[in-house]
């Protein structure tokens, strides 16, 4: 089933619900032979995501429960961090030198692919971590029945999707106060967690829900390729040799400022409409269109023959 809400079912189960199936995919996953082992951690780590996503939806109603799960679901993603991340920085150098297609002599640059390449092979272990992985998963799926989830309808909810919207507005501010490559790290963050809420209520009002997800998402995208820039210039820039002769590197790292300098430019307007309001306002629309849809009625098929 979908990673969503359903309209009639409690919301507690719905979220223990949810949380199951992106276990049971977790574990499908690494048992799936199709997928490439890179592919496989960066699928996983989501459903990680996702699941820490959902502790955030209904942390309020949580209490001590919301910090130990939550410890545990980030450590197992961590065990993989390093395997997607030197893939990551791989696809961030391709994507930049697709982005400058017509400016960039990719020749010049060969070294610094070679480099990452090699960094990406040479991550050990990973059948032995997702083993690890897929037996944490499954302990976490015994306990999650046991979650406390106290309350119910949008109040369940409420807390913890306020208080993510709060912390995405107040870390775009900060970011472009800051201008940091960690303070737009941190927009990035409470914005994705944003994005896994306003999924989890899309059927609140599909349309409007489904503009604003995808909105979210395009932003989500700006400030990840950001990141992941960011990562990229401190890595060729720690170690230089590693990498090719001095001039090349500092011609990379002036591609990744000019891109970053559009993303981070990007960003902001989409930001600015996606935490245009306040948390409070936030609040009682969301909550305004939980109770229409929770009203909403079908109309009878039968009935509806009759009428025509």
């Amino acid at each position: 089933m979908a990673y969503h809400l359903l309209k009639n079912e409690p919301v507690d189960a719905g979220i223990k619900r949810i949380v199951h199936e992106q276990i049971d995919r977790a574990v499908e996953e690494i048992d799936d032979e199709q997928l490439d082992p890179h592919e496989t951690v960066h699928q996983v780590r989501k459903r990680c995501k996702k699941v820490r996503a959902m502790l955030r939806l209904v942390r309020p109603a949580c209490g001590p429960t919301y910090d130990e799960e939550n410890a545990r679901y980030r450590d197992a993603a961590r065990k993989l961090s390093d395997v997607r991340d030197a893939q990551a920085r791989l696809e961030c150098y391709d994507a930049l030198m697709g982005h400058f297609d017509a400016q960039v002599d990719r020749g010049q640059f060969a070294s610094v692919r070679r480099a990452l390449t090699r960094r990406s092979n040479e991550v050990a272990r990973i059948e032995e971590r997702l083993d690890a992985f897929r037996g944490a998963m499954r302990e976490g799926r015994r306990r999650v029945d046991a979650w406390p989830l106290d309350g119910a309808g949008f109040d369940l909810l409420a807390g913890g999707l306020g208080k993510t919207y709060r912390r995405g507005r107040r870390a775009m501010r900060a970011a472009y106060r800051d201008a940091t490559p960690d303070a737009f790290h941190q927009w990035r963050k409470r914005t994705k967690y944003h994005w896994y809420h306003v999924r989890v209520l899309r059927d609140l009002w599909s349309p409007v829900m489904r503009r604003h997800r995808d909105e979210i998402d395009r932003l989500g995208g700006c400030l990840g390729d950001d990141h992941d820039l960011a990562v990229l210039r401190g890595l060729v820039l720690s170690g230089p040799s590693e990498f090719g002769e001095q001039r090349d590197v500092q011609a990379l790292v002036g591609f990744i400022d000019r891109r970053r300098t559009e993303l981070e430019a990007s960003a902001r307007p989409l930001g600015e409409r996606i935490f245009a309001e306040n948390r409070s306002r936030f609040l009682r629309r969301m909550r305004a269109y939980w109770d229409a849809w929770r009203a909403e009625t079908t109309l009878d098929p039968a009935l509806a023959a009759a009428r025509e």
